[in-house]
């Protein structure tokens, strides 16, 4: 691997890494601010010892969160700082609102919210972790915003002396199509990793304490609904992307050729180069209507593209790597639905609408299976398996461009730096990361062990008063 490589490779680790962490807070927030209002309007203790539980969790996801975005935005000046000054006039203003407003706003009433307890005003002290939960939705936004400037580039124009981009409109680059059709689906995929980890822990722990359950049902509703959202919002995103981004959607199909009434392969073996595999399972028609709308609908294949693109852009190649592309959208998929299916199943399970003529090992029974249990172990695991596929895709896919059609990858990387440099810091960066991890699932697992509520403390007879 050269050093365009490598530094690609560390970014894409930093990146999916903090990833993992932003989803969990943002889900998290929300769940803790409707089990506080839940509280306040039944009275019933479940939801205050659930409200706690949940806080304790989101703090902690919370700061790791907050150190690895730190290192994602050193990202910049380490390893791009060519793309750095190009795009900083237009990546500058977002992130300097991310992290002045949106931070602060979420850090500083998560401060008020875990230290008010019983010392703020009942509704004052449920505002602010409310406002915790708007401001994650908040920095979500504004960095999808500048995410989406790299997809289809709006509200800039080109210094001619410098060659640099300069932002013209922070209000068109705040309503650029691309965010308004990926924020929805990004939230909703945030949903889902959230309400498996609850799902998770509700499963594990259900046996412990009643209120455990009642988690577990928030958290398979959580990623049910979650899901459900996804797949609709995703049907717009990937029409709004076969329209910016035609080259991706040709690839998350290895359609070389432009056809009407594309098919969809579900799964495929065998080359994905322009003959097609040997063996593919295919839908009729569906990548056609994924992507104009409608069955007949026309798609752009690869070759075309191609060609169209040298045209306009000049001798190279602008073919991004189709398995990748192909495999991890499938991939994509195919956790998200794994997901909704075990929700489903749990939610069905604990339901009086149980079906007897199903087998046996379906069958709920009495008590949570065996097999469930286990199989909860993943829950948390195949949300963030398709968070993390659909960013591989969506920033693979669109190779060999940072921001597409204004600057290539190759543009954007350090000037002298080397490729020792970068597996040095590479290294590093993973055994830090490699120990947060290893920090993170311990305080998780620690604070699921621990009893919901406190064990009362016995009485004692008065100390006798001492005599003279």
């Amino acid at each position: 691997m050269d050093v365009l490589d490598l530094t690609r490779l560390q970014f894409a680790v930093v990146t999916i890494y903090h990833y993992l962490f932003v989803p969990l807070s943002i889900c998290l927030s929300a769940a803790a601010a409707g089990l506080q209002l839940a509280w306040m309007r039944t009275g019933h203790e479940r939801y205050l010892l659930l409200t706690k539980f949940v806080g304790k969790l989101l703090i902690v996801t919370f700061a790791v969160g907050v150190v690895t975005g730190l290192v994602q935005e050193f990202q910049f000046g380490l390893g791009w700082s060519a793309f750095a000054r190009f795009y900083g006039d237009v990546f500058g203003p977002t992130l300097a609102i991310e992290g002045m407003l949106a931070f602060f706003l979420e850090a500083t009433f998560l401060a008020l919210w875990y230290f008010g307890w019983d010392r703020l005003p009942r509704r004052l002290h449920a505002a602010t972790i409310v406002v915790v939960a708007v401001g994650t939705l908040l920095s979500a936004y504004i960095i999808l915003a500048a995410n989406s400037f790299m997809q289809n580039p709006v509200a800039y124009a080109l210094d001619p002396e410098t060659g640099r981009a300069h932002l013209t409109s922070f209000t068109e680059l705040l309503t650029n199509e691309v965010v308004l059709a990926a924020f929805p689906h990004t939230i909703a995929g945030c949903a889902m990793a959230g309400g498996g980890l609850l799902l998770a822990i509700g499963i594990w722990r259900a046996s412990a304490d009643t209120a455990f359950r009642t988690l577990a049902r928030l958290g398979a509703w959580i990623t049910l609904v979650g899901g459900a959202a996804v797949a609709i919002s995703g049907d717009h995103l990937g029409k709004v992307m076969t329209a910016v981004q035609p080259m991706k959607m040709a690839a998350a199909e290895a359609l070389y050729e432009t056809t009407t009434g594309a098919p969809f392969s579900v799964f495929a073996i065998g080359s994905l180069g322009h003959d097609r595999p040997f063996f593919s399972i295919e839908i009729p028609y569906l990548l056609s209507f994924l992507g104009t709308g409608s069955f007949t609908g026309t798609v752009q294949g690869i070759d075309d593209l191609q060609a169209q693109y040298v045209a306009e852009y000049g001798p190279g190649s602008y073919i991004p790597m189709i398995p990748v592309a192909f495999w991890t959208f499938r991939l994509m998929m195919g956790a998200g639905i794994l997901a909704m299916v075990f929700a489903a199943y749990y939610l069905w399970s604990n339901s009086s609408l149980r079906l007897t003529r199903l087998p046996r090992l379906l069958q709920p029974g009495r008590g949570t299976p065996g097999w469930v249990r286990r199989f909860a172990l993943l829950a948390p695991l195949l949300p963030a398996a398709a968070n993390t596929f659909g960013w591989i895709f969506t920033e693979t896919a669109r190779q060999p461009w940072l921001a597409f059609g204004i600057s290539k990858v190759a543009d954007g990387i350090s000037p002298g730096l080397t490729s020792a440099e970068v597996i040095a810091s590479l290294a590093g960066f993973t055994l830090i990361y490699g120990l947060l991890a290893v920090v993170w699932c311990r305080l998780v697992m620690h604070l699921s062990r621990q009893p919901l509520a406190a064990a009362p403390v016995p009485a004692t007879a008065a100390e006798p008063a001492p005599a003279y």
